[in-house]
């Protein structure tokens, strides 16, 4: 039985949003983030004009945000130009871990990588998050790649 249901973020929803997302935030982003969740308001704004992407939360029972994840819609060659899915931010609220909020939000983000014809569902996760590591290989996802970062910021 599902433990929360999946749908596409509100701007009621962006409050909840930041605080998950900055809670999970690595030493690569802590201390580099708004104190106001208000300042991110025109980034979630323009995420969710995007064609090309989306913004979803999991929410529980009573309708609070305990969840959420950005999806990217990316063109390409490979694959006779079959899209990827790209997947940011996958984050569960603390205290919502291991009760199934992100095996539901992940299986979400493949069926709507299925339905747009996909060729393959990516994400990278920070080195530091070890259980999320375990997490995505549970889930059937494999380390392929090394990944680099230059910060410019």
């Amino acid at each position: 039985m599902p433990t929360c249901r999946i749908e596409k973020a509100r701007p009621e929803h962006l409050q909840a949003i930041i605080s998950i997302v900055n809670a999970g935030a690595t030493s690569a982003r802590q201390n580099k983030e708004f104190t106001d969740w208000q300042d991110y308001r025109p980034a979630f704004e323009a995420l969710c004009a995007a064609p090309e992407a989306d913004i979803y939360v999991a929410l529980n029972t009573s309708g609070e945000v305990v969840g959420t994840y950005q999806i990217h819609f990316l063109k390409g060659l490979a694959y006779q130009g079959r899209p990827r899915v790209e997947l940011e931010s996958v984050h569960v609220r603390g205290d919502q871990q291991g009760k199934g909020v992100g095996r539901t939000m992940m299986a979400h983000a493949e069926e709507l990588a299925r339905v747009a014809d996909a060729c393959l569902v990516q994400l990278t996760s920070n080195k530091e998050r070890q259980g999320s590591h375990l997490f995505y290989r549970r889930l059937g996802y494999e380390q392929s790649h090394l990944g680099y970062k230059k910060m410019l910021v």
